[in-house]
């Protein structure tokens, strides 16, 4: 059985005055209107892919926002076998670029949402299209991203004589490390927050470094810091809830539980896989190196997860 191709894409979306418009594309080589996408790179992750393509096909920059559904098709290959493709899609926010067109794109439409439903070529399009419109007449479309990461596999404790909190990174861990630079640099955040460990830092510093995000370090978000004050970790996303800015926090294994426990009842709204995949990160006390992407709406006393996602090592 052949593998499935894989691809994906966004629904870039904006406000004019209180009309939604979204961006759809034209292919001068199959003379369709669709949305921006690509197949994944070997070993790309598909929200990396999604950010890649759209700003390869509109010359847009985008940050990804709540995921929408996924497109599955039949694909004749140039050998003429028949093939299945899959196409992962996220709502995203235009953050940059000068729309210049280079790659297969000949126009760019930003279409109101009946405008666009009529012009789209393929009905599987339009599913994608629907799940947009009514995020958006349900307030969760309009969304910031709390990532929330594990550190990357660091040297053992049993292998380090030095103080604990300098243990460095091993090679799969700055692998990984690499690994999450453009993965986080896909849902655009603008801060990163992390424990003073080495490990927690080396884990996100790549992309903060590449991004011009500025890292603080929270002796809160320690192991060694939560030892002596729990409610301190507690304090630093609460801090962060309120402000309602896109934001990276790496910490360690011990101190999760009590984030995602202030977490998870945000989630009570969210449909139910979306609850299910928060519940099993805090379960898990997450995989190391792995970032889980809590899109939320609203800030403060009205903060709530709309949606999630688990992208595991």
């Amino acid at each position: 059985m052949p593998t499935p191709i894989p691809a994906a894409g966004t629904l870039p979306w904006r406000l004019a005055g209180r009309d939604l418009q979204v961006a759809l594309v034209h292919r001068p080589r199959y003379d369709d209107w669709s949305w921006a996408k690509g197949k994944l790179d070997p070993g790309e992750d598909w929200a990396v892919a999604a950010a890649r393509e759209t700003v390869e096909e509109t010359g847009l920059r985008v940050a990804l926002g709540v995921p929408l559904p996924e497109a599955r098709y039949t694909l004749l290959g140039k050998d003429g076998r028949a093939g299945d493709k899959v196409v992962r899609y996220w709502a995203a926010r235009v953050t940059g670029g000068d729309g210049r067109l280079v790659n297969e794109i000949d126009d760019v439409a930003w279409l109101d949402a009946r405008a666009a439903h009529d012009r789209l070529d393929y009905a599987r399009d339009r599913d994608q299209l629907l799940a947009l419109v009514r995020r958006h007449q349900a307030g969760t479309l309009d969304t910031w991203p709390l990532v929330v990461v594990r550190h990357a596999h660091a040297v053992p404790r049993g292998s380090w004589s030095a103080p604990d909190p300098d243990r460095p990174l091993d090679d799969d861990g700055r692998r990984r490390a690499a690994a999450l630079e453009p993965l986080l640099a896909a849902y655009g955040p603008r801060r990163v927050v992390t424990s003073p460990a080495a490990r927690c830092v080396d884990t996100v510093a790549g992309f903060a470094q590449a991004h011009g995000v500025p890292m603080r370090r929270r002796r809160g978000l320690s192991e060694e810091g939560y030892a002596l004050e729990p409610e301190r970790a507690v304090h630093h996303l609460s801090r962060l809830l309120e402000r309602g800015r896109p934001v990276v926090l790496c910490s360690h294994g011990p101190v999760l539980p009590a984030l995602l426990d202030v977490l998870r009842p945000l989630a009570e709204d969210a449909a139910a896989p979306d609850r299910a995949a928060l519940d099993a990160a805090a379960g898990e006390r997450l995989v190391k190196g792995e970032a889980l992407v809590c899109h939320v709406s609203g800030t403060g006393g009205r903060a709530r997860v709309v949606a999630v996602e688990r992208h595991l090592p």
